[in-house]
């Protein structure tokens, strides 16, 4: 007689389920466990985890039984510890199904409806049931299946709450699962935690002192989603502005807490105690990043630091250090919001709608036009410096904010900066207003804004159409900047409250593309 449990599996960021069939009979020479399905090492290994989990737990282990376990579908490769669980259950079953001479001390009563539950854990090999990394998208696709009930680790079981339409239960051991599976109504189910973004942490606007045209810029950013880029002397607060912009972005809603949830999960990042996440991802990775770190794949494929910072803000501090190639890559996603791997093992789709924020020095030395001290670099360094961020990549930002140093006296006496309570709220009124400027679309902020949107959105009268093109022409910016102008000026007037575009709006917007002429290759 065969046993059939359910499980599931992760393929890039989603789950799929994944029958465990176990089918186990009497030899008389010595017996073996064999798993199929296309399993991975990881998988492979879940026989001595479970039969040492088995014997440790007293189950029943009878000598001389060939056992066969299949995971299918038998075409996709099934990754990770996850299957111990569904294995040890399904192994246990067909023992007492299947062997009529079990001892008394070992014999118990099998599982009447196992078909309802999913099951998915790692055995330690005292029998205690770890957790695994990808619960979110595993507790889905048991439900997407039909599966009633969902068996986890009890570090899982919170996570796997989250997911509405099943019931999960948490369990510390293999006994525990046992118990379950015979009585559930002894169990309580784990509740999912009530969800409550949190904009309140991190560090906070009014540390900054000074640099208000800066901190105008950021607000901007913040206000409509654009991609920044600050340049400056070493210690003029680049980092400083950049680690505090998620506190004056918006909070997360519960659809984007899922989404980014799902990737830190996929990635083992999302914290074991349970629920999603409540803050806005910040990502900052090391300019040594390679480009598999930054856009995802590998031998799993799984995300990259683009797909973490989905929804957040992902920060390239010393952006001419980072490998060209790795920076070129950013091109298409900025653009689409997402990113396809392919590779030999199949092709992944990831999202990743970020703001993408980079700082960088205006020279090797650091110190080109700082008042304060020397530039000790040679005109051809500084040009060999700048060429490292290519005129596409230079294109596909909004702002590009000249950092000037600040006066030592403004660190002592100048009072602090506004704070980011106060900052958030004009934020979130020019939100409110995107919002239903774009009710009914696929259009969350002005930086999505394109083709007749951006027109519909931004209409310029005779005067402002000239004095556009005069600034285009002067700064010799090309169409893609063009564009990003209009979505700035539109954002700019968002937050003065103005449904049309005024002068001042425009002018200000050009502003932040003046040091595009400097930057240029």
């Amino acid at each position: 007689m065969i046993t059939r449990l359910h499980s599931a599996a992760v393929t890039g960021i989603d789950g799929f389920e994944v029958q465990v069939e176990v089918d186990a009979h009497q030899v008389e020479d010595a017996g073996r466990i064999s798993v199929v399905g296309l399993p991975d090492a990881a998988v492979r290994e879940s026989v001595q985890r479970v039969t040492s989990a088995l014997g440790n737990c007293r189950f029943f282990l009878p000598a001389g039984m060939v056992v066969t376990v299949n995971l299918a579908p038998a075409d996709v490769k099934k990754q990770g510890p996850g299957f111990d669980l569904p294995i040890a259950l399904g192994l246990e079953m067909a023992y007492q199904i299947n062997h009529r001479n079990v001892p008394e001390p070992f014999r118990r009563r099998v599982p009447l409806h196992p078909e309802r539950w999913s099951f998915i854990g790692e055995l330690a090999l005292d029998g205690m049931v770890r957790g695994v990394r990808g619960i979110l998208s595993l507790a889905m696709a048991a439900r997407d299946a039909g599966r009633t009930y969902l068996m986890v680790a009890e570090e899982n079981a919170a996570e796997a709450a989250v997911v509405d339409g099943i019931r999960v239960y948490g369990v510390r051991s293999l006994r525990d699962a046992w118990d379950l599976l015979l009585e559930p109504e002894r169990f309580e189910t784990t509740q999912a935690q009530s969800f409550a973004p949190d904009a309140s942490g991190g560090p906070d606007f009014a540390d900054v002192k000074g640099q208000p045209y800066a901190r105008r810029a950021m607000e901007i950013a913040a206000a409509g989603g654009h991609h920044v880029l600050l340049c400056g002397s070493p210690g003029s607060g680049k980092s400083m502005l950049a680690s505090r912009l998620p506190s004056i972005l918006p909070p997360l809603t519960r659809e984007e807490a899922l989404e980014s949830s799902k990737i830190h999960s996929v990635c083992g990042l999302l914290p074991r105690a349970g629920g999603l996440l409540r803050q806005r991802p910040f990502r900052a990775p090391h300019h040594t990043i390679s480009d598999v770190g930054l856009m995802g794949g590998g031998s799993n494929i799984l995300p990259g630091e683009v797909s973490l910072a989905h929804n957040g803000v992902l920060f390239l501090d010393e952006l001419p250090e980072f490998h060209r190639r790795t920076l070129e890559t950013l091109r298409q996603p900025l653009e689409s919001g997402h990113v396809t791997i392919s590779r030999a093992a199949g092709t992944m789709d990831f999202p990743c709608d970020f703001m993408l924020v980079a700082a960088m020095n205006p020279c090797p030395c650091g110190y080109l036009g700082d008042p304060r001290r020397a530039c000790r670099c040679r005109p051809g360094e500084v040009s060999r410096y700048l060429h490292k961020i290519s005129g596409p990549l230079l294109d596909r930002f909004d702002l590009l904010i000249d950092v000037p140093p600040v006066d030592p006296e403004s660190l002592l006496h100048k009072a602090d900066g506004e704070n980011s309570a106060s900052i958030r709220r004009r934020v979130l009124e020019a939100r409110e207003r995107q919002h239903r400027r774009y009710a009914g679309s696929s259009i969350r902020c002005n930086a999505r804004l394109s083709g007749r949107d951006l027109r519909r959105c931004c209409p310029l009268s005779l005067t402002q159409q000239q004095m556009l093109l005069e600034a285009v022409r002067r700064l010799g910016l090309s169409a893609r900047a063009f564009d990003r102008i209009l979505r700035v000026a539109r954002t700019i007037a968002d937050l003065g409250g103005r449904d049309g575009l005024t002068d001042a709006d425009l002018y200000e917007a050009i502003q932040f593309r003046q040091f595009e002429s400097r930057m240029a290759p």
